[in-house]
C-alpha cells in the first residue's frame, strides 16, 4: 500500500550570517532534491472551486448529509452527491493546499493548509468558498520527498510553503559551525468527527449537526469546541462563531499522537507507543485520565460503548513489528485493560456497526468480521475482500464507505451474508 501522509520530522536549520566569519562559511554543491515554494500570499489566495479534477492520490474521507468529502491529498477536496450510493455523483472539486484532513460543524468545513486553518462554506455546493482563516497556526509542514536517493535541500520557512521538491543540482552556503542551533518542524494532518447526521439533501449541505470521518482522523468537534491534534500538541479552538475560529489552548498530548476518536465524554488518541484518554466534559479544558500502553507500532483506535478496537501495524514511521487488533476493556476508564489481541497483516483504519467490525488490513483488504463476542473475533470472519489496498471506511447505517490507493468504494452490509459492491470511485491513473 502506497504511504499515506503521515507525521514526518523535518530537521531546518537556521542560522544568521551576523554570527559567523568568512572563514565560517563554505558553498556546497550537489544533487539533490530543492523544495519548490508556493509563496504565503499566494496560499491564502488559493481556496477555489473548480471542476472536472480527477480522484489521483486518496487521503482521508467525510460525510455529511448526503455528501462525501474525499481529500486529495496536499492538494484538495473532492465533493460527491452520495444520496443514491449505487451512484455517486461528481459535484466539484476545492483546491486547498496542504490538505490532509477535514471536518465539519453545518455547512462550515475546517481544513488544514499548510500553516492555516481554513474555513470554507460548502452549504450551495455550486459557490464553495473560504469565508475565514487562521494564519500560521499549525506546524510548518513539507511533503515527502519523492524517494530517500538523494537528500533533501535546505528549506527557507521565509520564501513560503514547500509544496514538491524538484531534483536538480542545488548550491547551498554552509556553515562550518558544529551547533547550527537546529529547529524541528512537525508534519502532521488532522482530522475527526463524531454523530453522522443522516438526514441530508442534495440540495445542499444544512446547517446542523456535525459530520463523520474515519478512524484515521486527527480533527474533532465536541459542542463548540474544534481540536486538532498534530504530532504531539492538541490545540483547542473555541468555534462558537463557526466562521472565525478562536485558539484557546495547546496542551501536550504525547509523543507520536496519530489518530482521535471522540464519545460524549471522552477523547481517544492513538499513539505509537499507546492510547491516551482524556475527560471532555468540559469540552474546553480536557482532563488526562489514563494511558494504556502498548508495543510500538501505528495505532488507530476506535470505541463501542466499554470496549477499544485498536489495530496496530508496522510502519516506518512508527517502529514496531506487530500488525494485530487489540480489543481492551475501558469500562474503568482510569484503568484500560486488554482482553485479547489477535493477529493481522498490515492493519489501517476500522470501524463498528453494531456487532460488525469492518477492519482495513492493508493489502490483503477489507475483512468484516461479527465481533458479538469480543473473545472469539477471529473465529468469525464473515467476510473478506482482497482485491483493494484499504486505508479506512465509515460504516452509514447499512452502506460501508471505504478509501484506499485504488479510489473510494460502497458495500451494502444489510445482509450480512451475501455484502455486495454498490459502487467505485476509481483512482484515474
Amino acid at each position: 500500500m502506497k504511504a499515506k501522509i503521515v507525521p514526518i520530522i523535518v530537521l531546518i536549520f537556521l542560522s544568521s550570517p551576523l554570527f559567523f566569519s568568512c572563514e565560517d562559511l563554505t558553498v556546497k554543491e550537489y544533487t539533490g532534491y530543492a523544495p519548490v515554494y508556493l509563496p504565503y500570499g499566494d496560499l491564502r489566495e488559493a481556496v477555489t472551486e473548480v471542476q472536472n479534477v480527477d480522484l489521483k492520490n486518496p487521503g482521508k474521507i467525510y460525510f455529511k448529509d448526503s455528501y462525501i468529502f474525499i481529500v486529495e491529498e496536499l492538494k484538495g477536496i473532492h465533493v460527491f452527491d452520495n444520496t443514491i450510493p449505487a451512484s455517486p455523483v461528481k459535484k466539484a472539486f476545492v483546491k486547498v493546499p496542504g490538505v490532509v484532513d477535514i471536518s465539519m460543524a453545518g455547512y462550515i468545513l475546517y481544513a488544514d493548509s499548510y500553516v492555516d486553518l481554513v474555513v470554507i462554506d460548502v452549504e450551495d455546493i455550486n459557490n464553495i468558498h473560504e469565508v475565514g482563516r487562521v494564519k500560521d497556526i499549525l506546524p510548518y509542514t513539507v511533503p515527502p520527498v519523492p524517494d530517500t536517493k538523494y537528500p533533501s535541500g535546505y528549506v527557507d520557512i521565509n520564501k513560503g510553503v514547500v509544496i514538491d521538491w524538484e531534483l536538480r543540482i542545488i548550491k547551498e552556503k554552509i556553515y562550518n559551525n558544529p551547533n547550527p542551533y537546529p529547529v524541528y518542524f512537525y508534519k502532521g494532518g488532522i482530522a475527526f468527527m463524531t454523530d453522522v447526521n443522516s438526514s441530508g439533501a442534495s440540495s445542499g449541505v444544512s446547517g446542523s449537526g456535525i459530520g463523520a470521518g474515519g478512524s484515521m482522523a486527527r480533527f474533532g468537534i465536541k459542542d463548540k469546541v474544534l481540536y486538532a491534534v498534530d504530532q504531539n500538541t492538541l490545540k483547542i479552538f473555541d468555534i462558537t462563531n463557526k466562521v472565525a475560529p478562536v485558539k484557546i489552548n495547546d496542551i501536550y498530548a504525547g509523543w507520536n499522537v496519530e489518530t482521535m476518536f471522540l464519545t460524549e465524554k471522552n477523547m481517544f488518541l492513538g499513539t505509537t507507543t499507546g492510547m491516551v484518554i482524556y475527560d471532555i466534559t468540559n469540552p474546553t479544558s480536557p482532563v488526562s485520565q489514563s494511558f494504556f500502553r502498548h508495543a510500538r507500532s501505528c495505532d488507530p483506535v476506535i470505541v463501542d460503548d466499554t470496549l477499544a478496537y485498536v489495530t496496530l501495524r508496522t510502519g516506518t514511521n512508527c517502529g514496531g513489528n506487530l500488525n494485530t487488533l487489540d480489543v481492551v476493556n475501558i469500562k474503568n476508564i482510569n484503568a484500560p485493560v486488554q482482553l485479547i489481541t489477535y493477529p493481522l497483516v498490515n492493519p489501517y483504519g476500522l470501524g463498528k456497526s453494531g456487532d460488525l467490525l469492518f477492519i482495513c488490513d492493508g493489502t490483503s483488504g477489507l475483512k468484516v468480521f461479527d465481533a458479538s463476542d469480543p473473545l472469539k473475533i477471529a473465529d468469525h470472519l464473515i467476510y473478506t475482500y482482497g482485491g483493494i489496498k484499504a486505508f479506512d471506511v465509515i460504516p452509514l447505517g447499512n452502506v460501508l464507505v471505504l478509501i484506499g490507493d485504488d479510489g473510494l468504494f460502497q458495500y451494502d452490509y444489510s445482509n450480512v451474508k451475501s455484502i455486495k459492491l454498490l459502487s467505485t470511485i476509481p483512482v484515474v491513473k
